[in-house]
């Protein structure tokens, strides 16, 4: 089901427990239910936010996407300022600010393999604008970079030198225009 800004609030209870069993241990952080909730609230209010969910029959979420238009400046909080340390300020604006940025994407362990974090991802990213879409991950979190690269996402080159421990991956429909040390 999708949910637009604060919509997705009737649900925050389902939401927050997914968001827990997905995220919660490493090498996540969100392990606080107050704390999901609380940013919950916030992201609600960002351009484009948009969540799409799906229940199993008892009610639970059984899977998530979150995500919003990336917009500028750039933010520097969370992980944003290892992005541009990453990839640098001038490839932040070109390939991210503007794009659909994908903040959450987790699948319950009773239903991986099934095909819905695809769905869901799928689903997220059809109104990415000019199909240009963006998220990060942790290089630890070894089976989401593995999802990410089966489902044809793709990652431009760090600085040199300025490899770190987050991982940036652009949509296999992103024309990563400045972005020519991945071919694109």
């Amino acid at each position: 089901m999708r949910y637009t800004g604060a919509e997705v609030l009737a649900v925050a209870d389902a939401f927050t427990d997914a968001v827990l069993d997905v995220f919660g241990g490493p090498p996540w952080e969100h392990r606080d239910r107050a704390a999901i909730l609380e940013r919950l609230r916030r992201d609600v209010h960002r351009p484009g936010f948009t969540a799409i969910l799906s229940f199993s029959d008892s009610g639970a979420v059984d899977g998530f996407a979150t995500g919003w238009i990336t917009g500028a400046p750039f933010r520097t909080d969370r992980a944003y300022g290892r992005v541009t340390a990453r990839l640098g300020p001038e490839r932040v604006a070109d390939l991210l600010v503007g794009a659909l940025e994908v903040d959450e994407l987790g699948v319950r362990e009773r239903v991986r393999g099934t095909g819905l974090g695809r769905r869901l991802l799928a689903e997220l990213t059809t109104e990415a604008p000019d199909g240009h879409a963006w998220l990060l991950t942790s290089r630890h979190a070894h089976d989401a970079v593995a999802f990410y690269r089966r489902a044809g996402w793709w990652e431009p080159e760090a600085v040199p030198g300025m490899d770190n421990d987050v991982l940036v991956f652009l949509s296999p429909t992103h024309t990563g225009r400045f972005d020519s040390a991945a071919g694109r």
